[in-house]
């Protein structure tokens, strides 16, 4: 079936996230199967340990999260056998009605990124995610592929805007009111102008702290969401996340994965921990 028949019995990304947030609050859980993690829950760092890991995190949290978001260098690590459980996983959920994000972080120019593109978003691929995390910094035009085939098939883009490690001040706050950050952020406003949510969100740290707002992101205009990752484990919970995105705080999806992950491998435990952890950022 071709990409753009599905779109038509696909509800597009930003309306499908939408739906979810309206039903299962606004947290989204990384699925981070550490070494360290794995060992904590009784596991061996191995393929069956991590499909151990990641179908019990399913089962959990998945009915009272609004995505799911597996970190795939840590799948990649165990070679094609951590790859066919991270199809296994991306599976399921689609089966379970699940929202996943697949945290690639993909960039690249040309036939490179179409292959990207149509890896974590094409139509019938193993891997294909709800949503994937794309990588800017080869310029935002170079997403191309993956900013239409999402649009096409219903699917979703997480743009890296403004993260929270020190390096990255190095290139996404170069320019101060006309940074770099400030540069990738219109450009996925203009890519959801329309009715709707749009489908290209981005992706900016819950403890960049006023970052946004003084390099100038108007993120209320983005009409996307945006992914927060830092909750929890990296200090941040309510307070830090008004903080960081005052008006925007109703289109972000906050991301805990360690501090949800450590109250495993029970799953009543887990799950217990993700609406505790959810109920504090409402």
């Amino acid at each position: 079936m071709p990409p753009e028949a599905t779109a038509a019995i696909r509800a597009p990304f930003g309306e499908r996230l939408a739906a979810a947030r309206s039903t299962r609050g606004s947290l989204c859980v990384g699925i981070d199967p550490h070494p360290g993690l794995l060992d904590a829950w009784g596991l061996e760092d191995s393929p069956a340990g991590l499909e151990r890991f990641s179908l019990t995190v399913l089962e959990a949290v998945g009915p009272v999260a609004a995505a799911l978001k597996p970190q795939v260098a840590l799948y990649e690590r165990h070679g094609a056998r951590g790859l066919a459980v991270l199809e296994t996983l991306l599976a399921r959920a689609a089966d379970a009605g699940v929202l996943t994000i697949a945290d690639a972080k993909r960039g690249d120019i040309g036939s490179t990124m179409q292959a990207y593109a149509e890896a974590w978003l094409g139509e019938g691929r193993p891997l294909a995610a709800d949503a994937v995390t794309l990588n800017p910094y080869l310029g935002f035009e170079s997403l191309r592929p993956a900013l239409d085939l999402a649009a096409a098939t219903g699917r979703g883009v997480f743009v890296l805007a403004l993260t929270s490690n020190p390096e990255g001040r190095s290139v996404q706050h170069v320019g101060g009111d006309a940074s770099v950050a400030r540069s990738i952020a219109r450009a996925a406003a203009a890519e959801n102008a329309g009715p709707g949510p749009g489908q290209v969100g981005l992706v900016i740290g819950a403890t960049v702290g006023d970052a946004a707002q003084r390099l100038g992101l108007d993120l209320p205009s983005l009409n996307g969401p945006v992914l927060a990752p830092g909750v929890g484990a990296q200090g941040a919970g309510r307070r830090e996340l008004e903080a960081a995105f005052g008006a925007a705080l109703p289109f972000v999806l906050p991301t805990s994965s360690r501090a949800v992950l450590a109250a495993g491998p029970d799953t009543a435990a887990l799950r217990a921990e993700a609406e505790r952890t959810r109920d504090g950022l409402a």
